[in-house]
């Protein structure tokens, strides 16, 4: 069965590290067999058309994550962190944001996504009165942050990445716009 999915990268493109142009990322999808292969701005982002073999949900994104790092490993050298969401997914955490996403959103609301759950639990120890008017707010293998002031300025954006709270998980951020392309994209 395909699907539409979204590969999304972690911290390619920024600085001198981990250079990974788009072109060749797309070329690295198509040799894996995926279809309808499409990146998205110059930042490890990427949709495509997969075969769930890897078995639903979860497990299958899994297991295409798996095979898109492999891949870069041995075409580029370099092991880069990927999540895959399936544009379900990825419309499921569009429509649950609990944060008002009009145009102006884009650049202030984030979602970071994990590889694993996000649970309060885990984010106990941040308290969000110290971090006004900054809010976050947890979703499924989501974290919505909405910083008024932007990313590059947030005081909470480093509090909830502190190493101690993400044990185990990786994340990768995507602002708000990047998170309406992507549902756009993968037709969700």
């Amino acid at each position: 069965m395909t699907a539409m999915y979204a590969a999304l990268l972690r911290g390619v493109n920024v600085g001198g590290a981990k250079r990974l142009p788009m072109p060749v990322l797309r070329e690295i999808l198509t040799d894996l067999g995926h279809g309808s292969v499409r990146t998205h701005l110059n930042s490890g982002n990427a949709v495509f058309a997969g075969d769930a073999d890897g078995g639903d949900g979860e497990d299958a994104e899994g297991a295409l994550a798996a095979g898109i790092e492999d891949a870069i490993e041995r075409r580029l050298g370099f092991r880069v962190a990927c999540l895959v969401r399936g544009g379900a997914y990825l419309r499921a955490v569009h429509d649950a944001c609990p944060f008002p996403a009009g145009e102006s959103a884009g650049r202030h609301l984030h979602a970071v996504f994990g590889s694993g759950p996000l649970t309060a639990e885990r984010f106990a120890s941040v308290d969000p009165a110290a971090y006004r008017p900054e809010e976050f707010r947890i979703g499924d293998r989501v974290l919505y942050l909405y910083a008024p002031d932007g990313l590059g300025v947030s005081r909470l954006a480093p509090a909830l990445q502190r190493p101690a709270l993400l044990k185990g998980v990786e994340v990768t951020s995507r602002n708000w716009n990047t998170v309406r392309a992507l549902v756009e994209l993968t037709g969700s």
